[in-house]
């Protein structure tokens, strides 16, 4: 099992507490992923949103590019996932941009790759806001140029979004074939596009029966289409303590969600906007991508008993987030990563080349 771990860019993950003790600032997130490679995490994902989407829009939050290429300078093994929206950045531009930060990092970016949802902050932005399903036909355009251009020394593609003549870029990126593009989504839509586009498809927090009948619905998927294996990941929310007793007191302050809360409109919008397979209460988003769903809730003994399930039902990679976000990462570090890996000071460097190989294999 590889650990994630979502990158604080909105200076936190609870709508009903208003200061988690992580600003929404350079110097704490810098800290932070010189920290995690310390404690033994491999990767961070990097959101990218232009408005505050969990304390507010008027709350601050940092452009995910731009502290990527900052961190491509300053950590030494932590893989980059950075989140990108075809409807925000086109595509060959992305491209260039994305392979020169693989370069200054020595080969450690990768994409999440993300269909809006938030038709306000589009509207603010200048950005044009498509349907559902139109959204992913934009990214299937959007992926065929963004993989040529990385791949081919010369690429062309016109299509009914985007055009691209004879185009050039160089240098290309160091990871090879090209860096991993991960990607979610519950739709039928979404899934045929990452079945047949990407190399990892992401999950938000679910327990790990569900996350197993996902797996085996998108591994069928892969094998239709004649594709190697993809590399698996999902979402989760970390509540570790001593006692039962402790746990259910955290768990009781993070999820009072109040709807006056700064972040409920956001909410709303999201519920609209996207196709999910499961109704979501309002509790279930007091934090964020269902992460309590995942049940990494408990003592250090239950947590780890349930990273094992989730890698019994196929999951390779755990993107987690936890409030105070380094205090509660040194908490998991020291007390579950021992539990679950032969020898938790080292990152798995192993099962990083080998899930690596796997996924650009597609």
């Amino acid at each position: 099992m590889r650990f994630g771990y979502w990158l604080p860019v909105f200076g936190g993950w609870l709508r009903n507490v208003e200061d988690e003790g992580m600003a929404a600032e350079w110097p704490y997130v810098r800290r932070l992923a010189r920290a995690s490679e310390r404690l033994g995490f491999d990767l961070t994902l990097i959101a990218e949103l232009n408005l505050n989407d969990i304390k507010g829009e008027n709350a601050p939050c940092l452009d995910a590019w731009s502290t990527a290429a900052a961190l491509a300078a300053v950590t030494e093994r932590l893989e980059l996932m950075v989140a990108v929206r075809p409807t925000f950045h086109p595509p060959a531009l992305l491209a260039k941009q994305a392979a020169n930060i693989d370069r200054i990092s020595g080969g450690r970016l990768s994409l999440n790759v993300v269909s809006s949802w938030w038709a306000e902050e589009a509207r603010q932005y200048g950005v044009e806001f498509d349907t559902h399903d139109a959204r992913y036909d934009r990214t299937a355009e959007w992926l065929r140029v963004v993989n040529g251009l990385w791949t081919e020394p010369r690429f062309s593609f016109s299509g009914s979004h985007y055009h691209v003549e004879n185009a050039a870029l160089e240098p290309k990126p160091l990871r090879h074939p090209r860096p991993t593009l991960y990607a979610g989504g519950e739709s039928g839509a979404a899934k045929a596009l990452i079945a047949g586009r990407c190399d990892a498809y992401l999950m938000h927090g679910d327990p790990p029966d569900r996350i197993a009948a996902k797996v085996a619905d998108m591994r069928a998927r892969r094998e239709a289409l004649a594709l190697p294996p993809m590399v698996y990941g999902v979402a989760g929310y970390v509540v570790c303590r001593a006692t039962g007793g402790a746990v259910q007191r955290e768990i009781a302050r993070i999820t009072d969600v109040r709807q006056s809360a700064a972040g409920y409109a956001n909410y709303e919008q999201w519920i609209a906007n996207t196709q999910l397979e499961q109704r979501v209460s309002l509790e279930d988003y007091s934090v964020s991508n269902r992460g309590l769903k995942a049940g990494l809730v408990g003592t250090p003994e239950q947590v780890a008993e349930q990273v094992r399930a989730f890698e019994r039902a196929g999951v390779d990679l755990l993107l987690l987030q936890f409030s105070p976000q380094l205090e509660e990462m040194e908490r998991f570090a020291e007390e579950v990563m021992p539990l679950v890996r032969p020898s938790a000071s080292e990152p798995s460097q192993h099962h990083a080349g080998r899930l690596a190989t796997r996924a650009h294999a597609g």
